[in-house]
């Protein structure tokens, strides 16, 4: 079964307080794209790879990662849009043909494993939709405009979703039309999915799959991989 991979890189990262996207700033002397991209290339359930990032990096992004580190699955390259959804929504215009499957997964997560990619890839076979996500590991209060307190939640049934998020092709081709015909937005692509009525299946992920955003993040993310290069 033909799998594509959308990797949406395509935000400024300015709360990282950097003139390069965060993307592209070095981790262990590496770009955190190339991280990200290297997962998807060892995967062998991928069969391409679209990397989406700003309109102004595309030369870039071709030259500093995906030439520089040989990514051979890597098809395309293109601009992004205004929004996360509208360059996931780019992304999927440029996936094969015969894609059957496709793999949503931040840019800005560096620490995604095979094993995780390879079991979405299978969740999303049998079940159409599929998510990665970690137990929230603290009480979650929702909380009215004034500041106070509307309500504490159960603990154990929230998630903290992170990416990959995996598709059907044709269901989250599907869901995209609708959102952009109807004007719904969403933090995540299975939101949009759950928009159609379509059910969600969310699986254990790994709470070092973190998204890059703040410095603290960076610094959590050096330790991740000094760690790992203590391990091995």
């Amino acid at each position: 079964m033909f799998s594509s991979a959308i990797i949406v890189a395509a935000g400024s990262g300015k709360r990282l307080g950097s003139s390069l996207p965060k993307q592209f700033l070095k981790l262990n002397s590496k770009p955190i794209l190339s991280h990200t991209i290297e997962k998807f290339e060892n995967c062998c359930f991928i069969n391409e790879i679209i990397v989406v990032v700003p309109f102004d990096y595309l030369d870039h992004a071709k030259s500093e990662v995906v030439n520089c580190y040989k990514f051979e699955k890597v098809k395309k390259v293109i601009p992004g849009g205004d929004t996360r959804q509208s360059s996931v929504f780019n992304g999927l215009k440029e996936v094969d043909d015969t894609s059957e499957i496709v793999v949503i997964h931040d840019g800005a997560r560096p620490f995604v494993s095979t094993d995780d990619i390879a079991a979405s890839i299978e969740c999303a076979k049998t079940e159409g939709a599929c998510i990665i996500g970690v137990k929230a590991k603290n009480t979650i209060k929702s909380v009215e405009l004034d500041g106070f307190v509307a309500d504490t939640l159960i603990r154990d049934s929230l998630y903290e979703v992170q990416t990959p998020q995996t598709f059907k092709r044709e269901l989250i081709t599907a869901a995209y039309e609708n959102s952009e015909k109807n004007g719904f937005f969403a933090t995540d692509d299975s939101a949009l999915v759950e928009r159609l009525g379509a059910k969600v299946k969310i699986i254990d992920g790994s709470y070092k799959n973190i998204k890059i955003t703040t410095e603290e993040d960076l610094l959590f993310a050096k330790m991740i991989l000094s760690e790992a290069k203590d391990v091995n």
